[in-house]
């Protein structure tokens, strides 16, 4: 993952601050919906995806999704959109579960979409002789898969000022403005925690789910920007 970040924040600083590129939030996106707006916008978006209200939840959309039948639940905070949370509708057996949840982390690497936002991938991975239904009960072990939708646009007035405020005690403006080498690598260096920031506001993950002896993948969308910080406290 960091190797990643390092490519796109070197593209970055090799356009030369502070050129703006984007000075727009992105923000995650479901089907190609924003997790944004409220609860009756993000309804209505997705019945025109084809989705409909539950006959037995008006607060549940139900439909298909990546070729699965599924539940599509809308979580806010102060009215907005933070989650779109998608469950599968049929369960499945220990053996079932762990073959689509691994197919899923294979769909997921492969999509150019997304990135993983752990450092060893390979921890994911589900082998076959594994007792899921002992881990989750006796151990509590969680099956979980976390990634970031890449970025569509960034801010890169904010984070060049970051960067250079990070810096300032350093470096001169006119040295921003022609940087040497060993600058170019410092900003990249200072900006990989601002660039990590950026990308983990847009978190994409799953996990197995499991009722009465029976699991199902539940898959969650979040917009990080939108959920409780503490402001209220």
């Amino acid at each position: 993952m960091e190797t990643n970040l390092k490519k796109i924040l070197t593209a970055f600083v090799l356009l030369i601050i502070p050129v703006a590129l984007f000075a727009q939030k992105d923000v995650t996106q479901f089907l190609g919906i924003p997790v944004d707006g409220n609860k009756i916008e993000m309804t209505e978006k997705l019945e025109s995806k084809g989705f409909t209200i539950s006959p037995n939840n008006k607060d549940v959309l139900v439909g298909q999704f990546n070729g699965t039948q599924v539940n599509i639940h809308i979580v806010t905070n102060n009215n907005k959109v933070c989650r779109i949370m998608v469950s599968d509708v049929n369960n499945s057996n220990a053996t079932d579960i762990k073959i689509r949840f691994n197919n899923l982390l294979q769909q997921f690497k492969k999509n150019e979409k997304y990135m993983t936002a752990s450092l060893t991938p390979k921890e994911y991975v589900i082998s076959d002789d594994e007792d899921i239904s002992y881990e989750m009960t006796a151990n509590k072990k969680r099956y979980e898969a976390d990634f970031y939708q890449i970025p569509l646009k960034i801010d890169t007035v904010a984070l060049a000022e970051k960067i250079k405020s990070k810096l300032a005690s350093k470096y001169t403006d006119e040295q921003f403005s022609n940087p040497t080498e060993e600058l170019k690598k410092e900003m990249i260096t200072t900006g990989l925690p601002f660039m990590l920031e950026i990308y983990s506001k847009k978190s994409v993950w799953f996990m197995i789910s499991e009722l009465y002896g029976k699991y199902y993948i539940s898959m969650y969308y979040d917009n990080e920007y939108n959920k409780a910080n503490g402001e209220e406290l």
